[in-house]
Parts: C-alpha cells; structure tokens; sequence
C-alpha cells in the first residue's frame, strides 16, 4: 500500500490493514510500558482516564466510522507521547529532564511538547471527521478543529483544577505539574491552539500546493 492510498478517502479492512496493526502493536507496547514502569500507580490511571475513553470511542465507531491511515499515524503518536507522560508524571519526565539539559531551560517542558502536540496531531484527524463522516462544510472543517482544541483545552485545564484540588488533593501536585509556573495553564491552552493552527495551514498549504481535494 503506498502513501498516496494511505491518505485517500478508501479504506481498508482492519484484518488486512498492516498500517494500523503496526500502530496498534505499537501503542499496546508504549501503554504497557508505561503501566509496567510506573512510579505512581494512582496518577498513571489519572491521566489514563481519558485514554480509556477515546480508545472506547474509535473501537465502538470502527465499523461505521473510519479514519485514514493517516489520521490514524498521527493519533498513535499523540497518545503514545502522553502515555509515556503518564509513567513517571509530566513534570518529572527523563526525556524532559534531557531537553532541559540540552537547551538549558529552567523547567521540564515535556508537557508542554504534548499540549502542543494535541493541537498539531489531532487537528488533521479532527478535520477529517468533520468533513468526511459530518459532511460539514470546508471551511467549517478547517476552523472547527482550531476552535475545538482551544475550547478541549480550556476544560482540560477545568478537569485538572477538580482533580487536584477537590477530588484527588494527594495527586495533585503530580497531577497538575505546574512546577512553579501560575502561568502554566494559559501556556499549555495557547501551545494547543498554536499547534492546530500550524497542523491545518501546512495541511491546507500541502492540499493547494499538490492540488489535493
């Protein structure tokens, strides 16, 4: 199967789909992983929860509903970066803690690269559902996805704020991350947006450029 069909509109079956089965024996490692190697049990199922959720979603609308390749590439590397997130706790990630060696910051920006992350992989996903399964208009499918990240973002930071300071106070320190940051929170919602803006410019860029519909 080449790229081109790879992101086309056809599909193909899971049983005969290689792509997907090396994206789903690579997350299923990855999420192992980080069970197997966590350092703090109760925050691994925190920030799981919503894993969970979204894995329940893609297998109930698998039959009638079905992204491409693509879409689903950039899926698995999102959800693998905050599966590994999950193992040790953002703010105390190794792959963090290296980037704050190299570049010499003054904190661990590994949850910041996954905040930006779900805009820039997600945005493409996000847009291929609103026109292809929703048959919104095209340019609804490209302001949506921005929109949605912004405001997904803005209740992630709700649902961190609850977590930690009302339901689950002995996580929340792990949970939240902020390292120190009062800023942190309206950081992590603009990297989100900033990264669904750059995803559907090259995206729309790439389209005009190659004359793809």
């Amino acid at each position: 199967m080449s790229f081109t069909l790879a992101i086309s509109n056809e599909r193909v079956p899971f049983p005969k789909n290689k792509f997907l089965w090396c994206f789903v024996l690579f997350f299923g490692v990855v999420w192992s992983n980080s069970l197997i190697g966590t350092s703090d049990l109760s925050n691994w199922f925190l920030e799981n929860t919503l894993v969970f959720g979204f894995l329940t979603f893609l297998v109930l609308t698998y039959k009638k509903y079905k992204f491409s390749d693509l879409s689903y590439l950039l899926i698995c590397i999102y959800l693998s970066l905050h599966v590994y997130g999950s193992k040790y706790a953002y703010a105390n990630n190794p792959f963090g803690f290296w980037l704050q060696e190299v570049l010499h910051t003054t904190r661990n920006h590994y949850d910041r690269i996954v905040h930006f992350s779900f805009g820039f992989l997600l945005a493409y996903p996000m847009r291929e559902m609103f026109l292809k399964w929703l048959k919104f208009p095209t340019w609804v499918a490209w302001v949506l996805p921005i929109e949605i990240t912004l405001s997904i973002s803005g209740f992630y930071e709700l649902i961190e704020w609850a977590v930690a300071d009302v339901f689950f106070k002995a996580q929340g320190d792990a949970y939240l991350g902020t390292q120190g940051d009062i800023w942190d929170a309206q950081k992590d919602m603009f990297l989100a947006t900033l990264g669904a803006v750059l995803a559907t410019t090259i995206v729309s860029s790439v389209k005009k450029l190659f004359a793809i519909k």
